[in-house]
């Protein structure tokens, strides 16, 4: 009895271990900006990965944007950074990725989305 509350209690360790591991990506972010927007128009973030979902910001060209590295298609930001940049933007030009930004400017940060095309290594 005695080595199963053990083994209970290590499995239970490693478990919360591999959990916070796995969550290092979320405290580092991708530096992208805005690229490709036509002249006189932004690019809206969105608070869900879709044209059709609740605008929350809009950014103009040259605008640098602070990206969690999670897009959809089960793509990472953080896993093609090495790539070269015409490759990453490739990867990304048809989906969604995700961001983390003050929209309405006050402090509070929150996550929301942006069409691949319209982005770029920063």
């Amino acid at each position: 009895m005695k080595s199963c509350v053990s083994i209970a209690m290590a499995v239970a360790v490693a478990v919360a271990a591999l959990a916070f591991s796995n969550r290092s990506h979320a405290t580092v972010f991708a530096a992208w900006q805005v690229s490709g927007v036509p002249f006189g128009d932004t690019l809206n973030a969105r608070k869900y990965p879709s044209n059709a979902s609740q605008k929350q910001a809009a950014y103009p060209n040259g605008t640098v944007l602070q990206m969690t590295g999670r897009c959809t298609g089960g793509v990472n930001l953080l896993d093609i950074a090495r790539q070269p940049q015409w490759k990453q933007r490739l990867a990304i030009r048809y989906r969604w990725c995700e961001l983390w930004h003050d929209p309405a400017q006050n402090g509070h940060f929150v996550t929301g989305w942006v069409y691949g095309k319209y982005i770029a290594p920063y």
